[in-house]
């Protein structure tokens, strides 16, 4: 069975007198594992896209069935739950907590979760470990580096062990170098059997995943896998 598998979905915003088409039909099945890629221009429908893959916005019509449950027609609180227990969020601008240290920040979604203290810190350490900062548990945001900031916020995805990790522009606001830090860290979860799906408008992050699919104009217009030289 597919993890993810969306039929037909559309969705339209009514903007004024106006009515906005930002997906027009979109059919997509994604596998447990696979490391996917979400690209195309502005108004392509890819923020739309992941905003209904997040569980943040529902489709106007169409189907999308998480991990065997149809969330298409859920309200905001079922949503919510959804979202908390199947899937980690990483964003371009990290979205840290600046007065809560590294592994606070970490057992957030825990916390949520009503996970008992012991083994949220447990489980946060774990995570921390996992991204290579278990030597920084204790520090603020503004104690760390851009990378390290991200890393924090990809332990704090991980730490419910989601179905999804969902990153969006999750490179945007880092140097080069420590980019490519970023996307060596998703390659290595994709290995583990992370189910990834990146968001980006950038080629060269889409290339680290496995599959690419691209949008125009609410439409898919390709969806090709990744050839990998060498």
């Amino acid at each position: 069975m597919s993890l993810i598998r969306i039929q037909n979905i559309t969705r339209r915003y009514e903007m004024g007198a106006e009515t906005v088409h930002a997906l027009r039909g979109v059919s997509i099945e994604i596998q447990r594992g696979e490391y996917v890629a979400i690209m195309g221009p502005s108004g392509s429908g890819k923020s739309t896209l992941m905003n209904l893959l997040g569980c943040l916005d529902t489709p106007s019509s169409g189907a999308y069935i998480l991990n065997g449950t149809d969330v298409s027609e859920m309200d905001d609180n079922e949503l919510a739950e959804v979202r908390n227990r199947e899937i980690g969020f990483v964003f371009q601008s990290f979205n840290l907590l600046p007065r809560s240290s590294a592994l606070r920040n970490t057992e957030l979604p825990m916390v949520y979760a009503g996970v008992p203290a012991d083994e949220r810190r447990e489980l946060a350490l774990r995570a921390m470990t996992q991204v290579g900062l278990a030597d920084r548990t204790s520090h603020l945001p503004n104690e760390l580096s851009g990378g390290q900031r991200q890393r924090v916020a990809i332990a704090r995805a991980l730490v419910n062990n989601p179905s999804i990790l969902l990153a969006d522009e999750p490179t945007g606001n880092l140097d080069s170098r420590t980019g490519e830090e970023i996307l060596a860290l998703f390659d290595d979860l994709a290995r583990k059997g992370n189910t990834i799906i990146v968001v980006t408008h950038e080629e060269k992050v889409a290339r680290h995943s496995r599959r690419i699919i691209r949008l125009l104009d609410g439409l898919i217009a390709s969806d090709e896998p990744v050839e990998k030289s060498g």
